[in-house]
């Protein structure tokens, strides 16, 4: 449970920005900053770095983009040793857009990638690399991934990567203990030059037990949002987690507060959490797209019917 390494990444906004089209306003980021800040949470991610010339700043709103200036402008002010990340895409970056780190807010840039586009990630963390940001790679729907695809993707990112951080993501949040060990296990037998990190969904609310099981075989970079804030069933709760981790650098008040204040409120406006749909898509280890269609249609409670219409298959 304690252990100096260990470092807290809250992707709050990020995941949480899944819901609503990454359309939080100024104050709310400013907020949840300094309570994470008084929390001694170590990162804040606050959204994607994505290109305006691919996604329309008149349907996304700005956490979609990130631009510097707009989070130089939210983060003034608050001492904080909290550091700063935002996500970027493979294939949805535009590099003129990525200031030299020393010109901008920002401290860390994560790339999100299938093991399949693995080549593409480690060009993109290599360049972010050069520029003087702390790196990390998520390799994203981990768990329908094949174990000799995944095998090469990590010998590949050993040698190749200036990655500091390797992540597993349970995008569907299907995996259980046994699979979390396997998988950290595998991850540490082949990347020795690189920390690995948890980052888990809560479709059958195994997020924490899960970033625990990863704990406990030596992952030192966690992953959790606010109330377990983001798409769908939502992630590992950092209240949780760092209630958990018996740290004196934490403090679990600050986080307290901030959720009874603003996401308890927000839980009325947008729906995220463990609702039946996305638990029966992590069973199933499918993407939850099908379960929030349903949440979104006038059948939101016809679990029965949405479990037969993803088992049943017809054959001629």
């Amino acid at each position: 449970m304690f252990r100096p390494q260990i470092k807290v990444l809250d992707c709050t906004i990020r995941d949480g920005g899944l819901i609503n089209n990454h359309d939080f306003d100024e104050r709310f980021v400013r907020v949840v900053y300094k309570a994470l800040s008084e929390a001694g949470v170590d990162y804040m991610e606050v959204g994607y770095k994505n290109s305006k010339k691919i996604f329309s700043s008149s349907e996304y709103g700005k956490w979609k983009f990130c631009d510097d200036d707009v989070l130089s402008k939210v983060i003034d002010g608050i001492e904080s040793n909290t550091k700063i990340s935002v996500m970027a895409d493979v294939g949805r970056v535009d590099m003129e857009d990525i200031k030299p780190a020393k010109e901008s807010p920002v401290d860390m840039i994560r790339v999100a990638s299938y093991a399949k586009d693995v080549d593409k990630a480690i060009a993109l963390v290599n360049e972010f690399s050069q520029m003087g940001y702390e790196t990390a790679i998520n390799i994203m729907a981990i768990s329908r991934t094949l174990d000799n695809e995944l095998s090469e993707a990590l010998h590949q990112l050993e040698e190749e990567a200036k990655a500091d951080v390797i992540y597993i993501v349970d995008s569907f949040g299907s995996l259980y203990q046994e699979s979390t060990e396997f998988l950290v296990k595998k991850f540490k037998s082949i990347l020795k030059t690189k920390e690995v990190g948890m980052h888990g969904h809560n479709n059958q609310q195994l997020a924490f037990s899960n970033t625990i099981e990863a704990i406990i075989h030596g992952v030192n970079y966690l992953d959790g949002t606010i109330f377990g804030i983001g798409r769908a069933a939502g992630n590992c709760p950092l209240e949780l987690l760092i209630g958990f981790l018996k740290n004196p650098k934490f403090n679990i008040r600050p986080v307290l507060d901030v959720i009874s204040k603003e996401f308890i409120p927000l839980r009325d406006k947008i729906e995220w959490g463990y609702i039946i749909p996305y638990a029966i898509t992590g069973m199933l280890n499918e993407h939850p797209r099908a379960a929030m269609a349903l949440r979104s249609s006038e059948q939101k409670e016809d679990y029965r019917e949405f479990f037969e219409s993803l088992t049943i298959t017809e054959v001629e």
